[in-house]
């Protein structure tokens, strides 16, 4: 594990900062994370007929918005422009597999806006079925791939 101190969102003395990224070049970046949903299956055969809406495409919704506010919602995260946002949600058959794509052409990654597009649209699956079921869980939100900037490119290994 990597020391605290060597880490770029703590100064020298160990207090956490956000860092400076005025010198940093502008490239493209990208980051797509993923998370799942496990739904019984009466859930998923409900997911048509809920009285709120269709879940899926309002997931989808509050995915894209939440990528836009990771800002606001992280501390140490800068507020970023970005170039695209994707929310892909899936149907399978113990529940709703979902991929948050996001890009910008900036100094930072965007990382936690993919992962936090992921998380909430994940939330919302279980805002809008929770009525139906109670043991509903998420699982699995974690950082698929990402391109760009000073550490390269990461792509995680099956």
């Amino acid at each position: 594990m990597t020391n605290p101190a060597t880490l770029s969102h703590y100064d020298p003395s160990g207090r956490a900062r956000m860092v400076d990224l005025s010198a940093k070049p502008q490239t493209r970046r990208e980051a797509i994370a993923s998370a799942f949903v496990a739904l019984a299956p009466a859930v998923l055969a409900a997911l048509p007929q809920n009285p709120k809406g269709n879940p899926l495409e309002v997931a989808r919704f509050a995915g894209i918005q939440a990528a836009k506010q990771t800002s606001s919602l992280i501390p140490m995260c800068h507020p970023l422009p970005l170039s695209h946002v994707d929310v892909a949600l899936e149907i399978q058959p113990d529940g709703v597999h979902i991929l948050a794509t996001v890009a910008t052409t900036g100094p930072t990654g965007v990382e936690m806006e993919a992962l936090t597009a992921a998380s909430v649209a994940a939330l919302t699956v279980y805002d809008m079925t929770k009525a139906l079921d109670k043991s509903i869980v998420i699982r699995n939100l974690q950082l698929e791939s990402k391109s760009g900037g000073k550490s390269g490119d990461y792509q995680r290994k099956p």
